[in-house]
């Protein structure tokens, strides 16, 4: 039986561990989990009671088949300098974060690498993970990971190329779309009559049965446009209203993470002209 280590255990780590457990991809005993602040971690053993916490990163990765490196992209090379000397090549170390390409973290260790972008939607065992392999993973390998990571959300393996704009559909999405829900609600508190929660209740349910309208594909996003919108109706009048004041809202967005990737990215690249 394989056991897994998950490095850093934040917000998408500690999903991380709820994910592998509640589908049942692993046991609580065949994961180990270590973090620099020591009580997050002890926070899920007391959540999951068989999880194995390690106070020591070595440790981690002694006992461990896959680690799971969850830590922030510009803490990235310094954990793998630290660890690079106990993996062996039979280990495969996967990464979460979209800074550092397979390629690059093959050139910083030895074993096999993959990586593998999460999203807050594993939570519920549902949306997509997007993976990449390093050169060293053979295909055997590959299907068997995707085999099991299909256990909790549907697994896209996705070009290099396209990595930072996958990353901000799926991964950031729910908070960039959670973000402009709670716009919507506080206007519409501000200009009529209806409470923040009476709003807040209105648009949960709303989007949970959108999602459900997606989920088990009854329309694509056009087709509910065009179901939704009658001619000259409320709706029509309502999405002119976003077309003129928004048409250019999510270039900005693009442009913005874009420019936050190549920052992280000259930052890693600039480390290492210093070591």
């Amino acid at each position: 039986m394989m056991k897994w280590g998950i490095i850093g255990t934040g917000n998408m780590g500690s999903i991380l561990v709820r994910a592998f457990i509640e589908s049942e991809t692993i046991k609580e005993t065949d994961c180990y989990i270590t973090n620099r602040n020591m009580e997050k971690a002890y926070a899920i053993q007391h959540q999951y009671p068989d999880i194995q916490v390690t106070k020591s990163i070595y440790d981690l990765v002694e006992q461990t088949d896959i680690i799971y490196l969850c830590v922030k992209p510009l803490e990235m090379k310094a954990v793998l300098q630290e660890i690079s000397p106990y993996l062996s090549e039979k280990q495969l170390l996967v990464s979460i974060t979209s800074a550092l390409s397979t390629e690059e973290l093959e050139k910083l260790v030895h074993c096999q690498v993959a990586r593998m972008v999460p999203s807050i939607t594993n939570y519920a065992l549902a949306g997509v993970t997007l993976v990449t392999f390093g050169s060293r993973v053979d295909a055997y390998k590959q299907d068997q990971l995707i085999q099991i990571w299909s256990n909790f959300s549907e697994v896209m393996e996705i070009d290099e190329s396209i990595i930072r704009i996958a990353s901000d559909l799926v991964s950031c999405g729910p908070a960039f779309f959670s973000f402009l829900a709670q716009k919507y609600i506080h206007a519409s508190h501000q200009l009529t009559s209806i409470t923040e929660e009476q709003a807040t209740a209105l648009m949960e349910k709303m989007l949970s049965g959108y999602g459900k309208l997606l989920s088990e594909q009854h329309f694509t996003l056009t087709e509910l446009i065009n179901k939704v919108c009658v001619k000259g109706g409320i709706t029509g009048i309502g999405i002119a209203a976003i077309e003129e004041h928004y048409h250019d809202l999510f270039e900005h967005v693009i442009e913005a993470t874009h420019d936050k990737f190549s920052e992280d990215k000259e930052m890693l690249a600039k480390e290492d002209t210093e070591t």
